[in-house]
């Protein structure tokens, strides 16, 4: 059987914490910057879990996470 690809659009985008949950930055920091409060944008800074829903899809699309 051959190996499984990894989506390396995905692995760009999560990785794995200790405990073995899903890692993402969060959406927002683009631009359109201006308008937003500096409380918001250092908020957005910060790391945050994948939702427990999309966990299963996540591992399946990155199978050596």
């Amino acid at each position: 059987m051959p190996k499984m690809k990894t989506s390396r659009a995905a692995a760009k985008r999560f990785s794995k914490t200790g405990t073995g949950k899903i890692k993402r930055m969060k959406a927002g920091k683009q631009h359109i910057l201006t308008k937003k409060t500096t409380k918001l944008k250092r908020n957005l800074r910060k790391a945050t879990l994948a939702d427990k829903t999309n966990e299963k899809n996540i591992k399946k699309i990155l199978p050596y996470l």
